[in-house]
């Protein structure tokens, strides 16, 4: 709803109008009286105006003066002359200060009626425009950042992609990589300085680094950054001066930007412990054709980051200096990555496929020469998986097994094939039977975390979509629970709990109006007065006053 001062030295003008007009039928809530322009000032600093009709004629401070104050403090607010014939030839100065109308004195109510309706409908129009935009652009960027992951993950993993979609998806999220250049990858283990931190500030500092990587090297590459599957950053990066293959990267080619990456690297290492306080070791890979390069050159570096593990941290490793695993080898552990992985297959709780695929890794590993690491990037890829699946049905590991995912246990685990072997087929076990007897505590469990996420980010832009990320589950999916659940849509709660929360500010504390809105997460006072009154049939000016 709309808020209007009437400005007047004259106040049985401003009472007349104030008294006279039918403000509610053109969709104003609140009128305000000023006597001076001082006085109007005041009402400006204290609610929340949208229009103001003032005199021209007033002591002190004239009306023209006050519209230009107006005008510098509260750009979004629209400003009304009223003007008698004899001072008529202030028009073309408030032309230049962008007053919406004049209305000439003595004042027509039809007329006042019909510019200020126009006044009113222009505000409405541009508080939709600005809402759409703003909503847009947020979903827009929220929905880039998750998509743009998303196919990093699939592509890291192996996901076979038509070269068209490939094409299409960079196109679409703005992704700078071409299809068929020559790219590299960089992988970044976040520092054991970042341990302590809970999951949101690991994830701010896990962006600094990504924006950091692209100010360090967007001179000659184009960047994409992004978390992988297994616990690092992923940083690809193909030249601006673009090469066709891998091929024709010679060896002077790849000496040259050898040096120049290592350079570009070490930059970024010093940027990262000065900046952000933490120590980063960067593993390099080998130059691959983009996009059927990626998963194998992700296995090769994350071999890499295990099998250096023990080195210290601020390392720079390029893989070319390593000596390569068996080819043999990394086809066996490749089914882990063949589609339907084991994650779908989990995912449409198809357990004896998803037994399978991994029986059938372990029989082709008997058979090859593998090395501890190669026991790893199993074991990292089958606990992968069921950590997902545990996660997105509520439930944590240490709920199917006393143990967890414990590091020293961890250690014994890739102690053997066998052990690994027998330890995967266990909790594949564990994990079935407690997905299939406990759907009813899942479901609460889901519920109370919900709960507590909209609880605790009140004041945040919160939305159906981002409550379903941190609960691991499709949005319409978990709006479906939280109604067979509760009976109340999750889109009703959040409102209820924002207006509920509003209550209380508006009766316990002295915020302003436009403090509880802020608060409240709502970036405009007006929409935050339309939920509250729809909500509770009066505006929170109203119920502050009674």
């Amino acid at each position: 709803m709309i808020e209007l001062l009437l400005v007047d030295d004259e106040s049985y003008v401003t009472e007349s109008i104030a008294q006279t007009i039918q403000w509610s039928e053109m969709g104003i809530s609140k009128v305000y009286q000023a006597s001076s322009a001082a006085e109007a000032l005041q009402v400006l600093e204290e609610q929340s105006i949208d229009i103001v009709v003032t005199d021209i004629r007033m002591p002190e401070m004239d009306g023209l003066q006050l519209i230009e104050l107006v005008a510098e403090r509260w750009e979004n607010t629209r400003c009304i002359l009223l003007t008698g014939d004899t001072d008529f030839q202030y028009a073309k100065k408030a032309i230049q200060l962008q007053a919406f109308d004049y209305i000439l004195k003595p004042v027509n109510d039809d007329e006042f009626v019909s510019i200020i309706s126009n006044a009113v409908e222009l505000l409405q129009d541009e508080w939709e425009q600005a809402e759409r935009y703003q909503q847009l652009l947020y979903d827009r960027k929220s929905d880039f950042t998750v998509l743009k992951a998303n196919l990093m993950h699939d592509l890291l993993l192996g996901r076979t992609l038509s070269t068209k979609i490939i094409r299409d998806k960079c196109n679409q999220y703005e992704i700078p990589l071409r299809v068929d250049e020559s790219a590299m990858m960089m992988l970044i283990p976040l520092p054991k300085t970042f341990a302590s931190m809970d999951h949101h500030s690991i994830s701010l500092m896990e962006y600094a680094i990504g924006n950091i990587a692209e100010e360090v090297f967007s001179e000659d590459y184009h960047i994409w950054h992004s978390k992988s599957p297994h616990d690092c950053l992923i940083i690809m990066a193909t030249l601006k001066t673009s090469l066709e293959h891998t091929s024709e990267i010679n060896r002077n080619v790849r000496e040259h930007h050898r040096e120049q990456l290592t350079k570009l690297v070490q930059i970024l290492q010093r940027n990262v412990s000065n900046y952000l306080k933490g120590d980063i070791s960067i593993v390099l890979t080998e130059w691959f054709e983009f996009p059927v390069g990626i998963a194998a050159a992700y296995r090769a570096g994350l071999s890499a980051i295990f099998k250096t593990e023990t080195q210290g941290s601020d390392r720079l490793l390029f893989i070319e200096d390593l000596t390569q695993g068996r080819e043999s080898v990394i086809k066996a552990i490749e089914m882990l990555y063949k589609p339907p992985t084991l994650i779908h297959l989990l995912e449409s709780k198809q357990w004896e496929s998803a037994q399978d695929k991994i029986d059938s890794v372990f029989r082709d590993m008997e058979r090859v020469s593998y090395m501890r690491e190669h026991l790893y990037e199993v074991f990292l890829s089958i606990t992968n998986a069921f950590l997902y699946i545990a996660h997105k049905h509520g439930v944590f590991m240490h709920q199917i097994d006393h143990s967890g995912f414990d590091l020293f246990i961890d250690q014994r685990i890739i102690h053997s094939l066998d052990t690994l072997k027998s330890w995967s087929t266990e909790m594949m076990d564990k994990l079935k039977r407690e997905l299939y007897t406990n759907d009813e505590y899942t479901n609460s469990y889901i519920i109370k975390q919900v709960h507590e996420i909209v609880d605790n980010h009140l004041g945040q832009d919160t939305s159906v979509k981002s409550i379903a990320d941190k609960v691991f589950l499709h949005p319409v999916y978990l709006s479906k629970i939280y109604k067979t659940e509760t009976g109340e849509s999750l889109s009703d709660y959040m409102i209820r709990k924002r207006m509920e929360r509003a209550l209380y500010l508006l009766k316990n504390s002295n915020m302003k109006i436009y403090e509880i809105t802020s608060e409240l997460g709502y970036q405009n006072p007006q929409y935050f007065s339309k939920m509250f009154k729809k909500y509770y049939g009066v505006t929170p000016h109203e119920y502050r006053e009674h």
